[in-house]
């Protein structure tokens, strides 16, 4: 009874202080990342005083968000997830404190130009660079750190996003592959939560799209197996984002001129694309996500249906030459439009429910986050959305394979029982092999095969000899 007594309360004291110190971390952080959201609000509604077409800033944009973080903080580089990732797993979250104000001036001046990149890669490391910051100011035991900079990461998700239960969950998810941090899950919550609280407090609005799926979808076998091909879809997909993704970073990264100089060659190359195919690629293309959600079908006639590439060229360009900003906005981008084309690849009328799932089924293959997908459609969409967004971001979630957009992710599963997979690794470094036994039934197929030719050619010359014989 005694040691019963005090194991209660421990537990209690634990969620006493995760509760107070979450609640904190999730204001501070709405309180930051409004403020990123408000000046980026007002830089984007200020492009209307250029006398010019704002994206002809870009090559100027990159050289000075590429000479900003290589001056003041080479680890606010890239889309920030990234580098936050890799900060809980190698440094117990420490982040330094320069990322905040370096990340939030060259993702301003990244997206006011047209940079092709999202705004919650900077809400993230915002958010968890203050929670290490505050973490260090108070002498915090590195365990505490890390738990408060996972906090941070789902506070700054979850108030860019407007989801706050999506937000908790990605936070905790989008570690480790295949494994939920339950330790970090109460404290998670509570700083999304608190963060959107916040953020609304302070004057944010969030969009929530009503597609009334309950008037317009039954639940019906051919729908389902339309959407069990959609997730197949949406997981090549995520492995095409992914994959020009990182290929694009290599070969820039390789070409070997100043950094400064692919800077600004890299602005020139999305001033032309964006001049033959149009702006509308550039930025966070929240018009055309807003489009392709609506349920009113006149859009169809006017987006083209390779949307969805052209997108992933724009970002793969914009990050590779130095932009900064977030990758999941672009994704909701593909997901939106290439579920779009989905529909009208097989001929569906339901292009806002296969827009919606490849919102949240992209997201889910190319970070490896199917739970938090599926929660985020619930908050988005709807309940009634919930079977389909379940069914299609599993599915996309397993046949993007064994990469990620965030390749510092560590491996702790394997997708299919034929792989044999070195878990425990960061993504980028995981081999994946056919298994062993997968391999044996391959062989004795191949000998059994062989066997076979062997006796018909066999068969074939005695027959031979036997005719031959009979004519002499």
């Amino acid at each position: 009874m005694k040691r019963h007594f005090t194991e209660q309360t421990a537990i209690f004291f634990s969620v006493a202080k995760w509760m107070f110190l979450s609640s904190f971390i999730g204001i501070v952080i709405g309180a930051i990342v409004t403020v990123f959201l408000t000046v980026l609000h007002m830089a984007e509604e200020s492009r209307t005083a250029l006398v010019f077409p704002y994206y002809l800033l870009l090559p100027v944009a990159l050289f000075l968000t590429v000479w900003l973080v290589r001056t003041f903080a080479p680890s606010a580089e890239g889309h920030g997830t990234e580098k936050v990732i890799e900060a809980v797993h190698k440094r117990h979250g420490q982040i330094d404190i320069k990322v905040i104000p370096v990340k939030l001036f060259a993702t301003l001046m990244t997206i006011f130009a047209g940079g092709s990149v999202g705004k919650e890669g900077p809400g993230a490391q915002i958010g968890a660079g203050a929670a290490s910051f505050i973490s260090t100011l108070l002498k915090f035991h590195p365990s505490d750190r890390k738990k408060l900079v996972i906090c941070g990461i789902s506070a700054g998700f979850a108030s860019v996003f407007g989801t706050p239960i999506a937000g908790a969950i990605f936070g905790v998810e989008v570690l480790v592959i295949g494994v939920i941090m339950y330790d970090v899950l109460l404290p998670s919550f509570i700083a999304g939560f608190a963060a959107f609280t916040t953020a609304q407090f302070l004057g944010i609005r969030y969009t929530y799209f009503d597609l009334h799926f309950y008037q317009n979808i039954a639940l019906d076998l051919p729908l389902i197996l339309k959407v069990v091909l959609a997730g197949l879809f949406f997981g090549l997909v995520s492995d095409i984002v992914v994959t020009t993704v990182s290929w694009s970073h290599r070969r820039i990264k390789a070409i070997r001129l100043h950094p400064y100089i692919k800077a600004f060659a890299g602005g020139v190359v999305l001033i032309l694309l964006a001049l033959v195919f149009g702006e509308q690629y550039l930025g966070l293309g929240l018009d055309t996500i807003r489009n392709t959600l609506d349920p009113n079908p006149v859009f169809s006639h006017d987006l083209p249906w390779y949307a969805f590439l052209l997108k992933t060229l724009f970002t793969s360009l914009t990050l590779g030459t130095g932009g900064s900003g977030g990758v999941i906005t672009p994704l909701f981008y593909i997901g939106a439009t290439s579920g779009h084309t989905f529909a009208l690849l097989t001929g569906d009328s339901h292009f806002a429910l296969f827009a919606a799932l490849g919102f949240v089924s992209v997201l889910a293959g190319a970070t490896n986050t199917p739970i938090a997908a599926t929660i985020m459609a619930v908050e988005l969409f709807g309940l009634e959305i919930a079977h389909y967004a379940a069914l299609s971001a599993v599915i996309s979630f397993l046949i993007t394979g064994h990469r990620s957009i965030f390749p510092s992710q560590i491996l702790a599963m394997r997708k299919s029982e034929m792989l044999e997979v070195k878990v425990g690794k960061e993504i980028e470094e995981a081999e994946v092999n056919l298994e062993d036994h997968e391999l044996k039934k391959i062989k004795n197929i191949r000998d059994k095969l062989q066997k076979r030719r062997e006796l018909l050619q066999q068969k074939r010359l005695e027959q031979r000899k036997s005719r031959k014989n009979r004519s002499d």
